[in-house]
């Protein structure tokens, strides 16, 4: 028999001593099997100390920013299930069980915690209608699979993890996890869950301007990275407009009169359209090099078993996979190797998602 699935939760933290102490105890209640971590992230009240008190692991993160934190955690926790909150105790923990049943029982890759505010303030001015518009913009560049694409709760499989990058640095990492999702079309549902305010002596980070202009510039530049023939089209075409708006009226007179008077004019409307052209190239090309990253990320995600399912074996003839005998591919189910550890060298590379 499979040794029961392994669970572990991340708490990012920073200047959370009026918070962290309740969530981690929240989290052990719901979870007493699991492995709490909080990340202190550069924090200079006693954040680390009341934590551990409660029970839990401490790493720390010096760089600060939450993506930074995640990254670092991606890298360090080897887990079944993944299970991120943060640590200001605006999020129900009680409802940790239920997610991470739900990801195993689906099975799902993530399973997002969708905000419901249950207490006035909870949300800061503008933060309402801000999480609306990303969140729209998103769905509408990448899909319809999510409604609160910034929500700081969610549970997450070991091959979602091991197959994500995690290149952000600060809050603009839940939108890089949304996009992850969405671009693989990974297994995702969402959990209705209570968001409240803070509690009296914590303050949050999120800076509601600085951060939001910080997290649409993200999205713009995952369209970029995620979706370059969209967006290399559109500038071609704004491109190729100008040039017809520039270069008819040369048309019509040379028609005309036989000669081309706006000399300038014409050589700009030609160049325009030769920058078109190129431009809608470089997206074609980005487009095959997009689709092989994205062939790359679905093969690491392959090589992990699904959450809550037995390990597979390999087939007749080929070489161990992410089973008993192979314990090099970091899974629990293996029930051998170090957690998160390097491979035995006979057994070839570790996937290579893992940042």
């Amino acid at each position: 028999m499979s040794p029961s699935p392994t669970i572990a939760c991340v708490v990012p933290c920073h200047n959370e001593e009026a918070a962290v102490g309740k969530v981690v105890r929240d989290l052990r209640a719901a979870l007493p099997e699991a492995e709490i971590y909080v990340y202190d992230n550069n924090s200079t009240d006693r954040t680390a100390e009341v934590a551990r008190e409660a029970g839990a692991v401490i790493r720390e993160e010096p760089r600060k920013g939450k993506g930074n934190v995640i990254r670092r955690a991606f890298a360090d926790v080897d887990a079944d299930a993944l299970l991120i909150i943060d640590g200001d105790d605006t999020y129900d923990a009680s409802r940790a069980r239920e997610m991470v049943d739900l990801l195993f029982r689906g099975p799902y890759d993530q399973v997002l915690g969708a905000r419901r505010e249950t207490t006035g303030g909870a949300y800061r001015a503008g933060h309402t209608l801000g999480n609306r518009l990303l969140t729209g913009a998103v769905r509408v560049l990448f899909g319809n699979d999510v409604t609160d694409m910034l929500s700081g709760y969610r549970v997450l499989s070991r091959r979602f993890v091991k197959s994500f990058p995690a290149l952000s640095r600060e809050f603009e990492i839940e939108t890089e996890m949304t996009v992850h999702a969405l671009n693989l079309r990974l297994p995702t549902t969402e959990v209705s869950v209570d968001y409240r305010g803070r509690p009296a002596g914590s303050e949050s980070k999120l800076r509601t301007y600085r951060d939001g202009r910080r997290i649409l510039g993200v999205i713009l530049n995952l369209a970029r990275r995620e979706r370059p023939s969209l967006v290399h089209s559109l500038v071609a075409g704004l491109l190729a407009m100008a040039a017809v708006v520039l270069g008819v009226p040369v048309i019509v007179e040379f028609l005309r009169t036989g000669t081309v008077p706006r000399f300038p004019t014409a050589i700009l409307a030609a160049a325009l359209v030769i920058i078109a052209t190129l431009v809608l190239l470089v997206g074609y090309i980005l487009a095959s090099v997009m689709h092989l990253r994205q062939e790359h990320s679905r093969l690491v995600h392959l090589a992990y078993p699904a959450p809550g399912l037995p390990p597979r074996a390999a087939p007749a003839g080929e070489g161990p996979g992410p089973t008993a005998e192979s314990p090099g591919q970091g899974t629990t189910e293996t029930g051998g190797g170090v957690p998160g550890g390097p491979p035995p060298a006979e057994n070839g590379p570790a996937p290579s998602g893992t940042t």
